[in-house]
C-alpha cells in the first residue's frame, strides 16, 4: 500500500542534499542499492536517467550566464564522452560484485578529499565554500 513511500523519501532527501551541493545522485545510488534492494546496474541506470537531463539543463544555463569556458568544453567533451562510453562498456562486461569495492573506495576517497580540502568548511559569513 505504501511501497512508494521509502523511494519517495529517499529521492526527496537526496534531492534536497543535491541542492546544497552534495552529490545527490551518488547518495541516491547508495540508498537504492543498500536500502531498497535495487541492483547496482539498475540503480546506476536510474541515476543516469536523472543526471543526463539535469546536466543538459545546467549546461544551457551556465552557457546563458557566461559561466561556460568554451575552450575547456571543446577540449574535455570528446575525451569525456569517449571515456564515459568505454567505462559503460567495461561495466557491462565485468561482474557487478567486482565493481562494488572499487566504487566504495572511490566514494570514500572522494569524501575524504573534500573534507581534507576544506570544501565544507564554513566561510566568514557562515556558509560553506
Amino acid at each position: 500500500m505504501v511501497d512508494w513511500l521509502v523511494p519517495f523519501l529517499a529521492a526527496a532527501a537526496t534531492g534536497a542534499l543535491s541542492s546544497w551541493g552534495v552529490g545527490g545522485g551518488t547518495l541516491l545510488l547508495v540508498c537504492m542499492t543498500l536500502f531498497l534492494g535495487v541492483s547496482q546496474r539498475e540503480a546506476q541506470a536510474v541515476n543516469l536517467l536523472f543526471f543526463l537531463p539535469t546536466a543538459g539543463i545546467s549546461l544551457l544555463f551556465h552557457r546563458k550566464n557566461g559561466y561556460l569556458d568554451k575552450d575547456t568544453w571543446r577540449d574535455a567533451a570528446p575525451l569525456g564522452t569517449a571515456a564515459a562510453l568505454a567505462g559503460a562498456l567495461a561495466a557491462m562486461a565485468v561482474d557487478v560484485s567486482l565493481l562494488r569495492k572499487p566504487f566504495g573506495i572511490f566514494l570514500l576517497y572522494g569524501g575524504a578529499s573534500m573534507l581534507a580540502s576544506g570544501i565544507f568548511a564554513p566561510r566568514g559569513d557562515g556558509k560553506c565554500q
